[in-house]
């Protein structure tokens, strides 16, 4: 079978009990672990409601509009192209040096440290929109419309909350026992700091001011993580409630074009699902693929090779609704 119809390292077991692959949350790390969630969630929300107030009738700058679009750019790729594609699914192979950039530019999009990132990823595609699945909007969900907004809600950002931690050793061991990972995701809090300050520090150098400075801070890194984190959290969310679904998979993943544009490829989600390691999600010319271009581009670098793709006739197989 061609990898682009496997979930690459991924479980997939039907008659096990969920939680038995997790691990509680208890006392100093639970409420390290809910400190941690409110202020990545609640800051960035809060400087983008201000920066919206202070700026308003008079708009940001050039050079501040460019450092959102570029760190928006880098990180989302770093989630998309690094995190997920590469990490979770092994959808190619890459060299040393880009392995790091990408590990690196995922981790400054502040969505947590990248082997807790993977193996939440990869417990989901057991479990999609199963009892197990960390983050699906409907086995939350009951009969009335609250309940339906509860479920969405619950996957866009409350599962966030919950007290307990997907297993790293059962749904990530590859990851642990690479060392260059390992050692980016130990130096996480170090990434989160850079993050923010190094659009600051390139406001800074382009304006020698602390006005570009701090420019650079509020709209190249928090409003940036704003945006990103949103959008990324609609794949769990929106991505599996509203869109089209092309391809016949046991959960209920969708194709959303807006997502597939903003996210950079990783909303056409029933794609992906129904050919999980694939390295291109996007299957039709106007199905905008930003990670999967990278990819390309990286491929005829020679950077990356035996990069997975969904062949014409498995797309045509009895994976597709007709």
């Amino acid at each position: 079978m061609n990898p682009a119809l496997e979930v690459s390292s991924t479980p997939s077991d039907e008659d096990a009990k969920p939680n038995a692959f997790t691990t509680p949350y208890e006392g100093k790390a639970a409420v390290l672990h809910k400190t941690a969630v409110l202020s990545l969630t609640i800051i960035p929300f809060i400087v983008f409601i201000g920066a919206v107030i202070y700026y308003w009738g008079e708009g940001i700058s050039l050079m501040s509009l460019l450092l959102l679009v570029g760190f928006y750019a880098i990180t989302t790729m770093g989630i998309g192209v690094g995190y997920h594609r590469l990490f979770t699914h092994k959808g190619f192979q890459v060299k040393p040096w880009l392995k790091a950039v990408l590990a690196l530019a995922g981790a400054f999009a502040i969505q947590g440290q990248v082997i807790r990132w993977v193996a939440d990823h990869r417990r989901h595609h057991a479990f999609s929109d199963r009892p197990g699945d960390p983050h699906s909007p409907h086995i939350h969900e009951g009969e009335t419309w609250i309940d339906m907004i509860k479920g969405f809600w619950y996957a866009h950002i409350g599962w966030f909350f919950d007290q307990e931690e997907t297993t790293a050793s059962r749904f990530a061991p590859d990851l642990l026992k690479d060392k260059m990972l390992v050692w980016i995701d130990k130096q996480y809090g170090w990434w989160i700091l850079l993050s923010f300050l190094l659009p600051g520090l390139l406001g800074w150098l382009i304006t020698m001011s602390w006005t570009g400075f701090v420019e650079g801070l509020i709209w190249g890194g928090a409003v940036r993580v704003f945006f990103l984190h949103h959008v990324t959290w609609s794949i769990n969310s929106v991505c599996h409630v509203f869109g089209s679904r092309p391809y016949k998979t046991r959960d209920l993943s969708r194709n959303n074009f807006i997502f597939g544009v903003l996210a950079f490829g990783e909303g056409w989600h029933n794609n992906h699902h129904a050919f999980p390691a694939a390295a291109v999600h996007g299957f039709r010319w106007w199905q905008i693929d930003i990670n999967g271009l990278a990819i390309w581009v990286f491929e005829k670098l020679g950077w990356v090779w035996n990069v997975n793709r969904a062949t014409a006739s498995q797309k045509q197989s009895a994976h597709v609704t007709h």
